[in-house]
């Protein structure tokens, strides 16, 4: 097969950039010829554009002539190649399988290709491990059916990322066969396989392009080394069009080592850690596993996000592919450390037996509508997990319900019997974003006094539960104009209670309520929530300056409570709040 037939003409005509080190393959002297410093720290110098050094030891490594290996910044770079060196813009079509990896898609979007997506066989959602061996599978027939004459590429992901399925190496030689393109085939998992890789038969196939990369079983992420095998023709026109020095000096050193590690003993770890992970999350009632050949599981839950949400408020993180074609309900789970896998495996059973989990597998709309529905305490759930609490304080005055989720999850409302009361009240989620209904009833026959009071005390409590160990959060928190109101509301929730107020009001009531509660009402959620908090407004129009201080204090909180998702350390130089 003529391959060049494929290439756009523009490319078949560029002249490439010619670097210094191109043009010579003098390795001592005086360079005087690239514009560098002379004074050498070992990066002063250009790394070799052709990588030959490193691509010497990829070909021992792989069996692979050096004429027949590209070197590129990650797989990406090769990817991105692909559509530059073989398909005209506004004309061509690439295709592939959906789900598979998102960079096919985004490197056609800007290359201005049209996609094309091949919906994979997907395992109904009452399936059982057992009998789910042939969900996500790999057709060749189907992928050719997508094609037409201006088809220049089909990507094929084998193992497949995020479902972890192969292509069978005949299904892949008869997609070669009968292609007129270029078949892309990223073994990006193929060292975790059962399924052989194609590169000994790359001499055999003139139109077929294998990516590699040491990201993933060598263990090098973050050198960003992706390597593509094609026909010396292609590797060629890939080194045309490419940036001059696309691998950097350290990487390549780096790299060099990598390929000298003994990386084989950890693939064999991952690969039987991987058959333990599954049995142990299959075994878990209405958790589908299914089969890969990667160094990740697809797995698939009652409620993925709500494991997803779990699992990150344990600091594990995962990757949740609810929203991709196919996967509803899944999470991919990389395999991991013997001891990070087993800390997966605990917290996964841990939060699948949780009342109100159990509860969304009838067919609750969502987990906090189970969690209302069926009575259970989200604190007692999820303490550590999700940030949800609940408090009901009774006394001979009032009787007051609150329940809230720092991070969102339900609809919101409060009713107290005091109309401007509420409202203010409502500024708290709108403004926070968190979740939080109130329904409070007391006697207000007497005085707003207690349903104030009381209303204080049980949001400041479920706040303070809410909040558990405080791993993770920022701690601190806002000025905030209204009109011709400003207020200033800063909050501390390291524990120590200190309450400062400096709103100067001008009338008895607004509304329904007196002015001289709302201090109260701030005063006494203070103590219970056990926060530094000190507020201070002015202005003019009362009611602008009473919903002023209510809204500061909602984006005070919202900053005081955002968790970041990559630290879980206490917010204190002393180690403990």
């Amino acid at each position: 097969m003529d391959t060049s037939r494929f290439v756009r003409k523009n490319i078949l005509n560029l002249e490439p950039y010619s670097t210094a080190r191109d043009e010579t393959d003098v390795k001592v002297g005086i360079f005087l010829d690239a514009n560098e410093s002379p004074f050498d720290n070992g990066y002063n110098r250009y790394p070799d554009p052709a990588q030959r050094e490193l691509k010497r030891k990829i070909a021992a490594v792989k069996g692979v002539p050096e004429a027949s290996i590209f070197v590129g910044n990650g797989s990406d770079e090769a990817i991105d190649l692909c559509y530059r060196v073989f398909c005209e813009p506004g004309k061509s079509n690439a295709v592939s399988v959906a789900p598979s990896y998102g960079m096919y898609g985004v490197a056609s979007a800007m290359n201005d290709v049209s996609f094309r997506e091949v919906a994979l066989a997907s395992a109904p959602a009452d399936r059982l491990q057992d009998s789910c061996g042939d969900a996500f599978s790999q057709d060749a027939d189907k992928l050719l059916a997508a094609c037409d004459a201006d088809t220049r590429l089909i990507f094929v992901c084998s193992p497949n990322n995020p479902t972890g399925s192969s292509m069978s190496n005949e299904q892949l030689e008869c997609l070669l066969r009968r292609f007129d393109g270029i078949v892309v085939l990223d073994e990006a998992y193929i060292d975790f396989s059962p399924v052989p890789s194609m590169l000994p038969k790359l001499s055999g196939y003139p139109n077929l392009i294998i990516l590699q990369t040491l990201s993933k079983a060598w263990g090098a992420a973050g050198l960003r080394i992706g390597m593509a095998f094609a026909s010396p023709e292609i590797v060629g026109w890939f080194s045309k069009v490419k940036y001059p020095y696309n691998v950097d000096v350290a990487s390549m050193r780096m790299a060099m080592h990598a390929l000298d590690s003994d990386f084989a003993a950890k693939v064999e770890m991952t690969v039987s850690e991987r058959g333990r992970v599954a049995a142990a999350l299959a075994a878990i009632p209405s958790v589908t596993v299914f089969p890969s050949d990667a160094n990740f599981l697809l797995v698939r839950f009652p409620d993925a996000d709500f494991m997803y949400a779990a699992l990150l408020g344990r600091g594990i993180i995962v990757r949740n592919r609810s929203r991709v074609a196919g996967c509803a309900n899944c999470l991919r789970i990389t395999i991991g450390t013997p001891s990070e896998n087993d800390a997966l495996i605990s917290a996964v059973c841990e939060i699948s037996s949780g009342d109100c989990f159990i509860a969304s597998l009838d067919g609750t709309s969502s987990v906090a509508d189970a969690c209302h529905s069926s009575g259970t305490s989200e604190v007692d759930l999820v303490a550590g997990v999700q940030r949800w609490a609940e408090v009901h304080r009774v006394t001979n005055e009032t009787d007051v319900y609150v329940k809230t989720c720092l991070d969102g999850g339900f609809e919101s409302s409060c009713g107290t019997g005091l109309k401007f009361f509420d409202h203010m009240l409502d500024q708290i989620p709108r403004h926070s974003g968190i979740a939080l209904a109130i329904n409070a009833k007391g006697d207000l026959q007497v005085d707003q006094h207690h349903t104030m009071e009381d209303v204080g005390i049980a949001l400041g409590e479920a706040l303070g539960k809410a909040l558990g160990d405080k791993r993770g959060i920022e701690r601190y928190g806002f000025v905030l104009p209204m009109d011709e109101c400003e207020a200033e509301v800063l909050i501390d929730l390291g524990g120590r209670i200190d309450f400062e107020w400096d709103v100067p009001f001008t009338r008895e009531f607004v509304g329904d309520v007196p002015t001289e509660m709302f201090r109260h009402f701030f005063k006494s959620m203070c103590e219970a929530m056990k926060c530094n908090l000190h507020i201070k407004a002015a202005g003019i129009d009362n009611h602008h300056l009473a919903e002023s201080v209510f809204k500061a204090f909602a984006r005070a909180l919202r900053a005081a409570v955002k968790r970041d998702a990559w630290s879980y350390d206490l917010p204190s130089s002393k180690g403990a709040l």
